[in-house]
């Protein structure tokens, strides 16, 4: 799928409408992490240095069509300008006039867009309001980009339309990582249920060659073999399913890994008692809480003779010691191929980031998505609203 960039668009003495992300944690009024702001500063300083003026529109958590004002964007606004260092002007509702009187290198940025019931409904009637605000599209905001909003999607019809440079870098590592790879290719999946990603999986096993699950999900595929995984958490109703899977991988030619031995305790707490065992062995009044070392070796293994790798999930109860030992060991592994190009890496989705620098692997790895619901649509090999009007 091809897409414009910034360097395809002539931004000199025009406006550019720039949908980004910048849904950050606030506490007390103060925004505790900018990192969403940080990513955008690329995008922004482009488009000025090619004489573009800078109408950023972005949502805020989820105000559903209504006007709540512990929501607003102003809130953001001062830590927005801090990151950029530019001039940053929050305008209410009087958009048109704001823009008429943008001086210098100043930015604006709109309210909270999901103040508007027409935003989640892809309202056409919005979607015009906010193109006559600007003479170019730009989507920096791919981690929104699986809704087709006004803002993502039909605006994209309204303006010449192109990719941020934050978009244009996730779609980039996204398509070496699965839509045209160097092989062999690994998944990692992991997390606490099967049938949140059964799409995942189902997509995975026909794109990549080895395919690692873990976490909760791998107790289910356990139990679907016969395996009795005691207390564990397991979806004993998906075993069908999990079969199913397996089936599919082996027709495709994917190896699909799952625990080669299993720690166990009888309690989930910070050092509790436990114990490897093979991952037949179980006790009945046991849980299965982490893969144990010789998983982590045979991962290890495949990851040497891999070219990519696309990881999703932990391997097992990351947040609680030592359950994160897996976890923290083959990120290591991947991160250390990384460093020494002998591995693209691209990560992304929910606890995975948080795993990955808790591991202190992250910043080793070639790329980190933090789109969440984005990537993992993505992933299961579907369409994304805001990517395919780009590619109009």
């Amino acid at each position: 799928m091809a897409w414009k960039t910034l360097d395809d668009m002539d931004f000199a003495g025009k406006r550019a409408l720039v949908r980004v992300d910048i849904n950050v944690p606030v506490e007390d009024g103060v925004v505790t992490d900018t990192t969403r702001i940080e990513r955008i500063i690329p995008t922004v300083d482009d488009i000025q240095e090619k004489g573009g003026k800078v109408i950023l529109m972005a949502h805020f958590g989820r105000p559903k069509g209504q006007v709540v004002p512990e929501m607003s964007l102003e809130h953001i606004a001062p830590a927005v300008a801090d990151v950029l260092g530019l001039p940053v002007t929050w305008v209410n509702s009087d958009y048109g006039d704001a823009v008429a009187k943008m001086e210098g290198d100043e930015v604006l940025l709109l309210e909270n867009l999901r103040f508007n019931p027409g935003e989640e409904k892809n309202d056409a009637g919005f979607a015009k309001r906010l193109a006559s605000l600007g003479d170019i599209y730009v989507n920096d905001a791919f981690s929104a980009a699986h809704r087709a909003h006004a803002s993502t999607e039909a605006i994209a019809r309204l303006l010449p339309a192109c990719a941020g440079r934050l978009m244009a870098e996730e779609l980039s590592a996204l398509d070496k990582a699965l839509g045209t790879p160097k092989r062999p290719v690994v998944a990692v999946v992991g997390g606490a249920k099967v049938s949140t990603k059964l799409d995942l999986l189902g997509n995975l096993v026909g794109k990549v060659d080895h395919l690692v699950i873990g976490g909760g999900m791998a107790n289910t595929f356990l139990a679907a073999q016969g395996i009795n995984v005691g207390k564990s958490l397991c979806e004993h109703d998906l075993a069908e399913t999990a079969r199913e899977i397996l089936g599919k991988a082996k027709a495709a030619g994917c190896e699909i890994i799952l625990p080669r031995d299993i720690v166990v305790a009888r309690a989930f707490k910070a050092g509790a008692d436990s114990e490897t065992l093979a991952p037949d062995a179980c006790p009945a009044d046991a849980m299965i809480l982490d893969a144990g070392p010789a998983t982590v070796d045979y991962i290890s293994g495949v990851l040497d003779n891999a070219e990519t790798l696309v990881w999703n999930g932990p391997l097992g109860a990351f947040e609680i010691a030592p359950f994160d030992a897996a976890t923290n060991a083959a990120a290591a592994k991947a991160a250390a191929l990384s460093t020494a190009g002998k591995l693209i890496s691209v990560a992304g989705g929910g606890d995975t980031v948080a795993a990955l620098n808790q591991a202190g692997a992250a910043d080793d790895f070639t790329y980190i998505s933090t789109a969440g619901g984005a990537f993992l649509e993505w992933m299961e090999g579907k369409e994304l609203p805001g990517v395919a009007a780009l590619s109009r």
